[in-house]
């Protein structure tokens, strides 16, 4: 597996942090050699935080779903794979410039997608309400939502639920934590539900024991995305390796076996 060592890890992302405060000026020039050429090297984002349990950030040791499927592939495609981490709001602009190849991310919650190349799914991103188990909260439709009080993540759109939301039939609050979407949903009566992903949830309740039985999800989705890799768009010849390694890894059941591991 081509997953560097924990020193050389922390170096990327000490030079990354460096190359993206420079990318953050408004004199700043896309870097040297940003081509189709890869160089042995792709350069992946894995934000400050992770999203566990997809990309784990731990004393950088990494680890997670998109984290071992890319890198299996990455080895087989004679490339390492560079941890890079970046804050959300600044990743489409640095893949743009060529500061980093590549960031995990569902074609639907991109701005502007046709800027750039995205990857066959690597798994689904099933979002779900999860909500206090001594409540009597249902999801079937948007429709079910009016008048409830939902914590959201900060900067995440639901299209689904998009016009729910702007003509003020359900309110969301906004909070920048997944965990802490959680324990604003069990601190206090004025939030009904949380949006999160299926297993994301599971992965904080499980990482937290206090939360275990206190929540539960609901049957019914509000949308189900494919959690693809999405590159700059002259990286168009390693997007068609990347599909084919892809394919092959779930032929294989080597997909499932990895997905497993994080359930």
């Amino acid at each position: 597996m081509p997953a560097l060592s924990r020193g050389l890890q922390a170096f990327v992302v000490t030079v990354a942090l460096l190359l993206s405060a420079a990318a953050w000026a408004s004199e700043a020039t896309p870097a040297k050699g940003a081509t189709a050429d890869l160089d042995g090297i792709l350069r992946l984002n894995v934000s400050p935080n992770g999203y566990p349990p997809y990309l784990i950030v731990e004393d950088h040791n990494l680890s997670g779903i998109i984290w071992d499927v890319v890198s299996r592939i990455a080895g087989r495609l004679e490339y390492d794979v560079a941890p890079i981490q970046i804050p959300r709001k600044r990743v489409d602009e640095l893949v743009l410039r060529g500061y980093i190849d590549a960031t995990p991310r569902a074609i639907e919650w991109t701005k502007q997608p046709e800027r750039f190349l995205f990857t066959d799914p690597i798994v689904n991103v099933e979002e779900v309400f999860f909500y206090p188990a001594n409540t009597d909260f249902r999801y079937q439709a948007p429709m079910d939502l009016e008048a409830k009080t939902i914590v959201t993540h900060l900067g995440y759109q639901y299209p689904a639920l998009r016009q729910v939301f702007e003509y003020g039939m359900a309110e969301r609050f906004d909070v920048n934590n997944d965990v802490d979407m959680f324990r604003y949903l069990l601190d206090g009566d004025r939030f009904d539900a949380a949006i999160a992903d299926r297993l994301v949830g599971q992965w904080i309740i499980r990482n937290h024991p206090k939360m275990d039985g206190l929540l539960t999800a609901t049957d019914n989705s509000v949308s189900n995305y494919g959690f693809r890799l999405m590159v700059r768009q002259d990286l168009a010849e390693f997007v068609d390796a990347f599909n084919a390694e892809l394919a092959q890894l779930k032929a294989s059941g080597e997909l499932d076996r990895i997905l497993s591991e994080y359930r």
